[in-house]
């Protein structure tokens, strides 16, 4: 498959509408797994809205040299009931939105069950959302890790919290759509897909296609 059908990402936790957005957008979407962790990216990040602005959620991991590690073997730190911390923040920032409750009962158990990797707890994150959203189901793990991959536009950290280190994106611009919040705050773009899942429900699809921009 050429690059202008096939697009090479790293696993997020909870992605961002511009990561999701790639599902609709390419015919076969490949997933890092023989990377090296990276700190300070969206592998065990994700934001959110919330009653007071930006709402950040961060996996902490255990302690060693992380970006050393193959991802698949960086290991989750459960010193604190972290997980519990985020779906309660989760709960706070959507119990008020138009369909929070009709998904609430799908993520609810991943955060009681102390997944040991943070690649596995993404990936099952993931396979939710995609199923939830109703996307292709056309992604797959790399075999071997390439440092220039020929079979698909490499994205790899081309999605990342520091705008100075994001990669272009041609083919995205976010969409304005109803938050929680937006009174308070404002609209803030590009947030989780969890934002648009819980505001929009079974819209959210329809809103991250017209997310997709046609090449020049």
């Amino acid at each position: 498959m050429n690059q202008q059908n096939a697009i090479l990402l790293e696993l997020h936790y909870l992605p961002s509408i511009q990561y999701m957005s790639k599902f609709l957008a390419y015919e076969q979407v490949f997933i890092e797994q023989h990377e090296h962790y990276l700190k300070g990216s969206y592998r065990n990040r994700a934001h959110l809205a919330g009653a007071n602005g930006l709402l950040r959620l961060s996996i902490p991991l255990r302690k060693g040299k992380n970006e050393q590690q193959s991802i698949s073997q960086v290991a989750i730190a459960y010193d604190e009931p972290w997980y519990a911390h985020h779906w309660h923040s989760i709960r706070s920032a959507y119990s008020n939105s138009p369909f929070f409750p009709y998904y609430e009962d799908y993520f609810a158990p991943l955060f009681k069950k102390k997944t040991a990797t943070l690649f596995d707890f993404n990936l099952e994150l993931l396979q939710l959302l995609i199923e939830l959203l109703g996307l292709p189901e056309h992604f797959s793990l790399t075999e071997n890790y390439e440092a220039q991959p020929t079979n698909a536009l490499d994205f790899r950290n081309g999605i990342f919290p520091k705008k100075h280190r994001q990669k272009i994106d041609t083919h995205f611009e976010p969409v304005p759509y109803a938050q929680v919040f937006e009174e308070k705050n404002g609209f803030l773009p590009n947030l989780s897909i969890l934002d648009l899942l819980f505001c929009t429900g079974p819209q959210a699809a329809l809103v991250l296609e017209q997310t997709i921009q046609a090449p020049n």
